[in-house]
């Protein structure tokens, strides 16, 4: 177990923090254009923001720090006027901002988000208080609160991983797992990671190979439909994926496919760690809306289709794991 104030020395992943606000622009890491090239975008406003999420040029995490810059960013729009904004009219800005977001994508809890931001705002008005710099002050210190306990998780996952290890993960969870192998390394752990690839986006051949090999840590790039194969041959020995959605009662949805590696983890017997936001917004994985993305993804590959004729596509972008399933949960808690 690593030492309290020890996470601070790790070296962080672009993935692990990949949207920032400097002044009046937001710049967000384009996750699809990795691993030829890290490029920032520059988001000015709201309808940007907006476009970011839905074109998947980030994800899970990254989205969650759109939506919350999101808020900095129209709020400032507002400082630089000449005369300071009525507060009521704030507040209506405020809840624009939050409904556009909510609008966005379905299966992310955006409105367990904005709802807080909001929240907040109409706290400052019914105090009186100026509503911008009252919001911009509890975002900061909320994200700042949030990377602390995330760079904790980080440990945490270290822990659990054990020398001699060959874990399996689906999809990509936004840093951590690449932060945590860094931690193992440094306490002289052998292991090995079996990423899928995580098709139509291929986050895990993009993604986290790339951010598994900046840091040194051995990994093999598998098919998705290779999963069976490699726990029948004994080959991994632990399962650990991220998570978009959580539930009271322990479900969680992540990328489409993680249901299906978790049922086959408890056939053979191997333990499945998820790394979850704790929430009880949604009692069950039932009652989470799952995207379904438009099918030109699956149909589209680098600008070509990839097969002929009339063929239709069905991408559901998530699926749910029953909480039965799940060996443990390593949550941060984002309240």
């Amino acid at each position: 177990m690593m030492k309290k104030g020890e996470h601070t020395n790790i070296k962080e992943s672009p993935l692990f923090w990949p949207a920032n606000v400097k002044g009046n622009v937001l710049w967000v890491l384009d996750e699809t254009l990795i691993p030829q090239r890290l490029h920032y975008i520059k988001v000015h406003n709201l309808r940007e923001s907006v476009n970011v999420i839905r074109r998947m040029k980030t994800r899970a995490f990254g989205q969650f720090l759109v939506v919350m810059n999101t808020f900095l960013l129209e709020m400032n729009k507002v400082g630089t006027a000449q005369c300071a904004i009525p507060t009521a009219r704030m507040l209506k800005r405020v809840k624009k901002t939050a409904a556009a977001l909510n609008n966005s994508r379905p299966t992310f809890p955006f409105p367990e988000v904005t709802s807080i931001v909001v929240n907040w705002a109409e706290t400052a008005l019914k105090n009186n208080l100026e509503i911008r710099p009252f919001v911009s002050k509890n975002i900061m210190g909320y994200l700042a609160g949030i990377r602390a306990r995330r760079l904790e998780r980080v440990c945490k996952i270290a822990d659990v991983i054990r020398n001699g290890d060959s874990l399996l993960t689906h999809c990509n969870v936004s840093g951590e797992l690449a932060m945590a192998a860094s931690i193992c390394q440094q306490q002289g752990k052998e292991i090995h990671f079996f990423a899928t690839e995580t098709r139509p986006y291929f986050q895990g051949a993009k993604l986290t190979c790339w951010e598994l090999k900046r840091v040194g840590a051995k990994v093999t790039l598998i098919a998705d439909n290779a999963v069976g194969s490699v726990m029948a041959d004994g080959l991994v020995n632990k399962v650990i994926v991220g998570s978009d959605r959580s539930c009271a009662n322990g479900d969680f949805a992540n990328k489409i496919g993680t249901y299906q590696i978790a049922v086959l983890a408890e056939e053979f017997g191997i333990p499945f760690y998820v790394l979850t936001q704790p929430s009880n917004k949604v009692k069950k994985g039932s009652d989470i809306p799952i995207e379904i993305r438009k099918a030109k993804e699956l149909l589209i590959h680098s600008g070509k289709r990839i097969v002929r004729g009339p063929v239709d596509g069905f991408y559901p972008g998530f699926d749910i794991v029953p909480h039965k399933l799940v060996t443990k949960a390593i949550a941060i808690d984002v309240n």
